[in-house]
């Protein structure tokens, strides 16, 4: 029997009227329609994902987290456009596009952005064993609704001269917005989400948040680095390391002496690791807005070059990228404050050290364990290349150096 095609449609168009640009809106350094592929790649039933936009911008990032683009029509941009009416138009241009019809298709929104691959993959799964007709996920409620009118507020599920304990209520189930699926022929017929036997994919409902504002996004950064699964990127993923200076390699304290010299504390730890970097091939920049040969210093005694005393962090960043031919989305940058983060919004890996200001921490794709300025770029460096920082160059020697535990004191004729 053939495997069934899955196809996964997630509509992101472009305009927004309350969060302009939502789609493309980083959580966790990751736009949301680049999370909602990624949870859909991730599910094992899941065979095609198809993004359906109007927008260039979104178009890239859907292709860059590896799936197709269907380029929505303006008459399906609008606001009052329907989701159905999205995936419908993209199933035909799937099916042109393929030589071959979707037996089952999901619509996956990307405003949920705690969707996990196992909800997308729960969900398709009541369609393809035949089991439903059309699935969605649903949170358990116990909660008690009430609805008002002009004789005063009446309770909707409950008796409200009656207080049940929780226990003994059974749970009621809050459509998530999340995930539906369908089996593809009869919602050709029947054009709306469900009909037949319909059944419910329970989530956890700490994971439930629909953004339609900007305060539902400002939440979501806050709850990703509590509700995400840890993810640190490999060498694979890196065609470039950016690293920020104070606060990064420093514990962002300066030392000064009677003399108005300026001393900054680095740890050798981090040495070890942008040497093991520089020796695997990788390139390697110091971007600092500080104007302080201490900066310049330090770059020259690794051995790697620096840009600093620069205003717009982002604009130099894309400028040097542009002339190293790297794609920005291939590079990690790793920084701890609030000017880091239009250079987070660049790149496809940002990095927050652990001593990070919350801000940084919440738009970050990966967070070191390991505050700024006590090695925390050697843990970066470990990620891309194991604990022992094997080159993966067969005639380069692992170093043997053991790892101090004391900071190297730094100054500007160091």
């Amino acid at each position: 029997m053939p495997t069934p095609t899955v196809l996964a449609v997630i509509p992101a168009r472009g305009g927004s009227k309350g969060v302009p640009a939502k789609n493309a809106a980083p959580v966790a350094g990751v736009p949301l329609v680049g999370r909602a592929v990624r949870a859909c790649l991730g599910a094992p039933h899941v065979t095609d994902v198809v993004v359906s936009t109007d927008d260039p911008g979104i178009a890239a990032a859907a292709r860059a987290f590896g799936a197709e683009v269907v380029r929505r029509p303006a008459e399906l941009s609008g606001d009052t456009a329907t989701s159905e009416s999205a995936v419908l138009h993209a199933m035909d241009a799937f099916e042109a596009t393929h030589g071959r019809a979707a037996d089952v298709v999901l619509l996956v929104q990307c405003t949920s952005p705690f969707l996990t691959p196992g909800e997308v993959d729960e969900t398709a799964a009541k369609i393809v064993s035949g089991e439903a007709d059309t699935a969605f996920t649903a949170a358990p409620s116990h909660g008690f609704l009430w609805k008002d009118s002009a004789e005063g507020a009446t309770g909707v599920n409950h008796d409200k001269a009656h207080r049940p304990r929780r226990q003994d209520r059974e749970p009621e189930y809050l459509e998530t917005g999340a995930v539906y699926a369908m089996a593809a022929e009869a919602f050709r017929t029947h054009r709306h989400r469900f009909f037949g036997r319909t059944a419910l994919v329970v989530t956890d409902p700490a994971r439930v948040l629909e953004i339609d504002d900007p305060h539902d996004l400002a939440r979501a950064r806050a709850l990703a680095p509590l509700l995400d699964t840890p993810t640190t990127p490999a060498l694979a993923d890196v065609d470039a390391v950016v690293l920020d200076f104070d606060g990064t390699q420093t514990d962002d304290r300066v030392h000064i002496d009677a003399d108005g010299r300026e001393f900054v504390s680095v740890h050798r730890g981090d040495g070890l690791g942008i040497a093991a970097l520089r020796r695997a091939g990788v390139p390697l920049l110091i971007l600092s807005t500080e104007q302080n040969p201490v900066v310049a210093a330090r770059a020259r005694k690794l051995r790697i070059p620096v840009l600093h005393g620069v205003d717009r962090k982002d604009l130099a960043l894309k400028q040097w990228c542009d002339e190293q031919g790297v794609d920005p989305q291939r590079v990690l940058y790793a920084g701890n404050d609030v000017n880091d983060l239009p250079c987070f919004h660049l790149v496809g890996w940002p990095v927050a050290v652990g001593s990070a200001h919350d801000s940084v921490r919440a738009a970050a794709r990966a967070v070191t364990d390991t505050p700024g300025g006590s090695g925390a770029i050697r843990e970066i460096a470990a990620w891309l290349l194991g604990p022992e920082l094997r080159v993966p160059e067969p005639h380069t020697p692992e170093p043997h150096t053991p790892e101090p535990h004391t900071p190297e004191l730094h100054t500007p004729d160091a």
